[in-house]
């Protein structure tokens, strides 16, 4: 079957991971209890702590990450693909300057509670935005390096994170190796999400023929972050399909069905008209 029973998860994550976890947990089971069978958590869903110091306190090599347990057995018990879409861990490559830094990595976890597949963000989120408002995520995060394409709920499933929505070329790759399905988890600023976030993501939907998966952080958080929301599911064709029109914890389910993929694609080949060309 093509059909895929889907719930987003939209949080508002703080700087306590336990009460994190036991935030998302709730909603995933209330999505699982729903009838989806693959759910998705947005960026930073265990920790929102920009303070660098108590953000290296906070957080754990992945061998003993207790998160990684906690939502491995719950895509256990539940039976669902679960895909947290990152986590902050230690274990980065150190900056040029000797400074340790973490990843930024989604996790995909298997109806069996196996982990299926891991993708550290690739594009550091390294702007300023003007009003004071300055962000220079690779000062304490390393950047991956590899694009990752996995399965879920029967489906080709391409990951990437939030800032990577601006990376065209990572997307069409993605599709070009097979991709139904492409996650976005993020945590878009407001002044961003605002005048960017459904334009970028119906725009990778479109070019690439996809389905956008992307579920959000929204509101103002503890350490006074303020995040978008607006979790949203678009089709293959560029069309709405789900959308959560605030910035409040919840879940968004939507029903998807891949042959539209195949349909899309179809209609407009871009993916297999690509041409050489020289210059500028």
């Amino acid at each position: 079957m093509s059909a895929i029973k889907l719930a987003l998860i939209q949080m508002r994550s703080g700087t306590d991971p336990e009460r994190n976890l036991d935030d998302a947990e709730a909603l995933i089971r209330e999505a699982a209890a729903s009838g989806a069978k693959f759910v998705l958590t947005p960026e930073t869903t265990t920790l929102v702590q920009k303070d660098a110091e108590r953000l290296f306190g906070q957080i754990h090599t992945p061998d003993v990450e207790p998160a990684i347990v906690r939502f491995a057995d719950l895509a256990d018990s539940l039976g669902i693909d679960l895909l947290i879409g990152s986590m902050a861990l230690k274990g980065g490559a150190k900056s040029d300057d000797g400074r340790d830094r973490a990843v930024n990595r989604s996790h995909l976890f298997g109806p069996d509670g196996a982990l299926k597949a891991c993708y550290d963000k690739i594009h550091m989120f390294d702007v300023a935005l003007g009003g004071g408002e300055t962000y220079s995520e690779s000062t304490n995060y390393a950047p991956g390096d590899r694009a990752v394409l996995t399965e879920a709920a029967g489906g080709k499933l391409g990951l990437t994170i939030c800032y990577d929505v601006r990376f065209a070329t990572l997307y069409r790759r993605l599709a070009q190796a097979g991709a139904q399905m492409i996650s976005v988890p993020s945590a878009f600023t407001r002044p961003t999400g605002r005048a960017h976030w459904e334009t970028l993501l119906r725009a990778r939907a479109i070019e690439t023929g996809s389905f956008i998966l992307a579920p959000a952080q929204g509101g103002k958080h503890e350490d006074g972050r303020k995040t978008w929301g607006h979790s949203m599911v678009i089709g293959p064709w560029g069309e709405i399909i789900a959308h959560l029109d605030h910035d409040e914890p919840g879940v968004l389910h939507a029903e998807i069905d891949l042959d539209e993929v195949a349909s899309a694609r179809s209609r407009i080949p871009s993916l297999s008209n690509d041409r050489e060309f020289t210059g500028p």
